[in-house]
Parts: C-alpha cells; structure tokens; sequence
C-alpha cells in the first residue's frame, strides 16, 4: 500500500512575510503527478501586495541583520535549523507526493538542505576579510582597504525537481553574507519547500527571511521591484532569460543556475565495471532523469560500445516504475504532463529516425494509470542532430554514442548551447586532466557524474546558457556581497609625490 499524506485533512501552507503566516482566498492546489485527479494539498497564491509586503518586510529588516557580525549572524542561523531533521520523513513524504520522486530521493532533498547549510557556516571566518593596499610612495598617495558589504533584498526561486536542496545551495550563503531573503517556492511543487523554510524563518528575526507561493503572473515585483538587490534563480533556459529581461529594468543582479546538456566521455581505457556503471546508470536515470546535471550525452569509444549499453540494459530491467511511496518503486513518474509529452516526442522522432530505441519496464495500472509514467529508454548511435542529443531531455532516455578519436569526442561534447557539467572516464589520470581540462562547462568529473557526487564546498555553476555565475563556497558568499574600498591619504606618500 501507498504511504500518503492525510490529504483529507489537507496538507495546507501559507506565506511566511515579516515574521507571521499569511493565508490567502485563492490557493494553488497541488496535484500528484502519479494518481491523476489526486490533490496532495494547497499552497497559498500570493497576490501583488502579498509580494510587496514580503519585500518591505525584507527590507526593513535588513539593516539589523547586515549589522551583525558573521559570527552573530551564524549562530543566529545555526540556532534556526537545530531539529531540522525531525520533520524530514515527513517532509520526504509530501515532496514524494507532489514531485513524483520516489521516497529516497526526497529524503536525501532535505538532507541536502541540511548539509549545504551548515557547510555555509563554516566560511564564516572568511566572509569579511579585506586587504590592504598599501600607499606607494612618490606614486600613489593613498592606503586603500577593499572591504565587502551585502547586497541587500535577494529574491531566490527555486525549481520543482529539488527544491529543498537546491533553495540551500545559495540561501544560507546569502544570509550569511548580510542579506534578506524572499523564498519563492515552485507553484507545483510548492509544500513540503514552505514548510521547511518556514520553520526555519520562525526562528530568525522577523523579516530576515520570508516565504512566497503562488501564480508567476503575480510574481514580478519579486524581480522588478527596486528594493530588490539581487534575484538567484534555478530553471530552465528560457526561464533564465525571462528573469534576466525583467531584472534589466533596474539593473538588478542575477545569478542564473540553468539546465544542462552534459557529456559523459568514456575513453578506449575506461573502466567499465558494475560499480562505474552502477554510478553512470544513476547519473543518467536519478529523478527520472529531471536533474540538470544528470548526464544527457553519452560518448563511448567505439571499441567499448557494447559494454556501456549491456551495462545500461541489465539495470534497465530492473526498474520498477511505480508510485514514490510505494516500497521496492525505483522510478516515478515524470512531475508535468507536458514533460512527459516532450519526452515522448522525442523518444519518437529518434524512433523515426531509424535509430536503435530500446525501452525498459512496465508502465503501471490501477489508480497509477494515466499518471505521468514512462519507460525509460537508450538510443544508440543516432544521428547528432536529433532532439535527443541537441536538447536536454530532462526525462529517462539517454543517447549513446560512439567515437573513433579523443579529439573527436571532445568536440562532439562542447558542441552544444549548453555548458553546465561534464564527466571524463579513463584509467589514466593523465588523461583525465587533458580530456577535462577541454570541457567547455563549469564542473567535470573523473569516472563519476551526477548531483549527489557533488562536492558542496566547491563553486558550482555553468558557462554558456547554462546560467551566470556561482553558488556555493565562498564564491557562493562573494555572489551576495559587494566590493567597497576606502582610500585614506598617506602624508608621507603624498610630500613623495611633491619631491
């Protein structure tokens, strides 16, 4: 049997402005993306005021918060997620829910959260340290301290697919470095994030950080309004480029984590075994292949074509498609209808195409029936210039593709729009370097790939479309601050300079 949450007695959130909960007339309902017709719960929608006064609130607090020394602000936060893990089953269990993930999956999301938090805390020796220039006698008549300061209001919006733990990987760094924040939850998957967030914000001083759902219609004063520093967002493409024209009007900063299209090279000396092929199957398939650095391409030489796609068939036909929360389910559904349509398309195009697609699993009956469910698939050897391989398919079908040199395959791999992460495979460590070192993307691994091989201290961010700028370590801080420097006039600099 399913493991659901009671929505008979609704699981319901509202926003969280200046300290206190806000329910509003109009709700979005949640739908589960594996039971058509099923409605997990409700998330308030927030009206134009609501967004104003999130912003006010934001504003009016921050400059207590920015006051505070690292340290202070620190602990204020590492006091904020103290029991935070309490609710996790719970909260895996509503994300299961409304995004399709199976239960795992949603409770390493929330895991995540955690972890990236706490990771943030620990640069806060580094946050405010300046240099000083020196003055130079006889040319420059001044010692400069170049300092750094917060930005203010950031807005942060964060995506469906992993919201909890993305929402992490640019939230704490913000507050840490001296700002306020304004969560905006994703509209379909919006409960288990503000639930979260509001435990957290609960324990701040008001205002510090606040809770935002509702329509995208009613969203721009998030973006556009003046009193709003900087806006991080996570999503697609074209959503990037929509929050950057918007922000344009003011000059608002953004940071822009963007989707992928990431090569998994595999070179003629690859290991090929079950454990490297156990950590390809889950960088490929992970969240029914909606993560944006799950792997999208993958190049293998042709000598060790065969051995990828038997390695990839034989865990194929073990998965379980099936409801989140059901017990022995390793694959939901796809969280939209109209992500399942594309994917769909494209699996067919290839298979117009005449291209080798081969489709693994059984889609589910009974109340699951109808539900946003598809076999996962690989395609081999298609031509480049299909969907499958230009697009990013942010759904369970990879391509395979085979390549005779590695110049070859490195072209082949950079040539696309996007440049978020990539992956080498060899046993020459030599190798790896020279082969990673020519990626055009902003995170390679070496015989690994994928999310939860993530190294949370490190910058992470992509180049081409796939986004603007860095989260995460201190570059992750330095994203939410600014640079200030103060000259003072050095006499005997300055009596050099008159001699």
């Amino acid at each position: 049997m399913s493991q659901t949450v009671d929505t008979a007695t609704a699981v319901r959130t509202g926003l969280f402005i200046g300290g206190e909960e806000r329910f509003t007339d109009e709700v979005l309902k949640v739908a589960d993306p594996g039971k058509p017709g099923v409605i997990v719960g409700e998330a308030a929608s927030a009206t134009p005021q609501d967004v104003a006064d999130a912003v006010a609130a934001a504003k009016a607090a921050y400059p207590a918060w920015a006051a505070l020394g690292p340290q202070e602000r620190a602990k204020a936060m590492a006091d904020a997620i103290a029991g935070i893990a309490d609710d996790r089953d719970t909260d895996a269990a509503i994300l299961s829910q409304e995004n399709g993930k199976v239960r795992m999956e949603a409770w390493v999301d929330a895991l995540v959260f955690e972890l990236r938090w706490n990771l943030a805390l620990m640069l806060k020796d580094e946050i405010e340290q300046s240099k000083t220039l020196p003055a130079i006698p006889g040319a420059i008549p001044v010692n400069t301290e170049v300092a750094f300061q917060p930005l203010g209001v950031v807005t942060i919006i964060v995506p469906f697919n992993w919201p909890i733990a993305i929402l992490a990987a640019s939230l704490p760094h913000a507050l840490l470095a001296g700002n306020t924040v304004i969560v905006k939850v994703p509209p379909t998957t919006p409960l288990a994030t503000a639930r979260l967030v509001q435990r957290v914000a609960e324990k701040l001083p008001a205002g510090v950080l606040n809770v935002i759902s509702g329509k995208d219609e009613n969203m721009s004063g998030l973006i556009q309004n003046p009193d709003v520093a900087k806006v991080c967002f996570t999503g697609s493409v074209n959503g990037g480029k929509r929050i950057m024209e918007m922000a344009s009007a003011s000059l608002t900063r953004v940071t822009l984590e963007l989707g992928g299209n990431d090569a998994a090279i595999f070179l003629e000396d690859a290991i090929i075994d079950d454990a490297h092929l156990d950590r390809l199957f889950a960088a490929i398939y992970d969240t029914t292949g909606q993560i944006c650095m799950n792997a999208k391409r993958i190049y293998v030489h042709r000598s060790r074509l065969d051995e990828i796609v038997a390695g990839l068939e034989a865990r194929l036909r073990n998965v379980k498609l099936g409801y989140g929360l059901d017990e022995g389910t390793t694959m939901g559904p796809l969280h939209s209808p109209a992500q399942k349509a594309f994917v769909e398309d494209i699996i067919q195009e290839a298979k117009d195409s005449g291209a080798d697609v081969r489709e693994f699993g059984e889609l589910p009956g009974g109340d699951l029936a109808g539900g946003n469910f598809l076999r996962p698939a690989i395609v081999i050897d298609p031509d480049p210039s299909l969907r499958v391989v230009t697009q990013e398919q942010f759904g369970p079908v990879i391509p395979v593709i085979p390549f005779d040199t590695e110049e070859e395959a490195v072209r082949a791999a950079n040539d696309t729009w996007a440049g978020l992460c990539g992956s080498v495979w060899t046993g020459d460590p030599a190798a790896a370097q020279r082969v990673g070192s020519q990626l055009v993307c902003g995170y390679v691994w070496v015989n690994d790939h994928g999310a939860t091989r993530c190294d949370l201290r490190a910058p992470f961010g992509g180049m081409k479309q796939s986004g603007i700028g860095r989260e995460q370590g201190i570059e992750g801080i330095r994203a939410f601050q600014d640079t200030r420097s103060i000259a003072v006039l050095d006499p005997e600099a300055l009596a050099a300079m008159a001699h």
